[in-house]
């Protein structure tokens, strides 16, 4: 991610053809975003366009605009993205889903940079930069026959491509943080944090949705939290709570020694839900040690599992009649 960071900052003040590649919910878009503020176009129109959500028929007309008496229902003229997006920016979103016959006049007007309007006899200049952006890869899409190899080279002046959230745990662990501090703002929710069981499941889920997944998640859980803490079932994947394999464990990349040493003794808590004799004899150190590091670390015992059947406990409870 840092080389991508480094990539925007290097082509935004160009005018260069961008084209961005990654999973659906990686953050293409914020990536064309970044590109378009941080450009000397910034003061102008960043229009964007989602290719596989206009119709087939309309794409052509959407995207050069067009004159009255065009076609039945052009009632009057009306421009099109590329001139709505003159001085600025313009996004094709899913550059893939562009209808194949609608591809050479792209890329007619990104040779020429002129366009013309449907049913118009009189061209215009074109004056933008173009970002594109899909979650399909290229030379498939070119082998299956649904983009043009000579418009590809065109738009992939500079290429970035964004890897999937699962394969950067890194990432994972600071998007968690900073979307739990958002959410918690955002709805004053009095909340700690995660119950390490809970920390342990977000960095153990594939994330197939990525970014977007994991912030409707983090956005689910703060609004579900019962207690101080979000505990795994308040996350929508998974297992529940029970189904936890006892051997789990996973840690976070670039932790200290002393955090992973946190991790373990919280996580062993959680599995022994909070017996501390079990947890040292996990561990293998006395009790007493244990409790030196709870207080060292500070960490905060799980939250005990109330039976909603169990009869509460009455003052001569427990108390032998001899």
């Amino acid at each position: 991610m840092q080389m991508i960071y480094e990539t925007i900052e290097s082509v935004a003040k160009s005018d260069a053809n961008v084209l961005i590649i990654g999973e659906s919910g990686t953050g293409k878009e914020l990536i064309a975003n970044a590109i378009h503020f941080n450009s000397l176009r910034s003061d102008h129109e960043f229009v964007k366009v989602n290719c596989s959500a206009l119709p087939k028929e309309l794409i052509e007309a959407e995207m050069f605009g067009y004159v009255k008496g065009a076609f039945t229902g052009a009632t009057q003229n009306r421009s099109g993205l590329i001139a709505q997006a003159k001085g600025g920016s313009l996004l094709l979103d899913e550059i893939g889903e562009m209808p194949i016959e609608l591809q050479p006049k792209l890329l007619r007007v990104l040779e020429e940079r002129r366009f013309r309007p449907v049913g118009s006899a009189e061209t215009f200049g074109a004056d933008f930069r173009l970002i594109c952006a899909t979650n399909r890869e290229p030379r498939e899409a070119i082998k299956d026959g649904m983009m043009r190899e000579d418009l590809f080279y065109r738009v992939s002046t500079i290429t970035i491509n964004v890897p999937p959230l699962r394969e950067r745990s890194e990432d994972l662990q600071l998007l968690t943080d900073f979307f739990f501090n958002k959410f918690r703002e955002k709805y004053n929710r009095p909340l700690q944090g995660f119950t390490q069981a809970a920390y342990q499941r977000v960095f153990t889920h594939r994330w197939p949705g990525n970014v977007r997944e994991l912030q409707n998640a983090i956005e689910r859980a703060v609004l579900l939290a019962k207690g101080s803490r979000i505990e795994p079932e308040d996350l929508p994947f998974g297992e529940s709570a029970n189904d936890l394999p006892v051997n789990a464990f996973y840690v976070p990349p670039n932790f200290t020694l002393e955090e992973i040493e946190k991790l373990v003794i919280a996580q062993t808590l959680e599995r022994t839900r909070g017996n501390k004799q079990a947890a040292a004899a996990i561990l293998g150190i006395y009790r007493p040690r244990l409790y030196s590091k709870i207080r060292k670390y500070r960490i905060q015992m799980p939250r005990e599992k109330r039976n909603p059947f169990k009869k509460p406990a009455g003052p001569e409870d427990g108390k032998s009649d001899h």
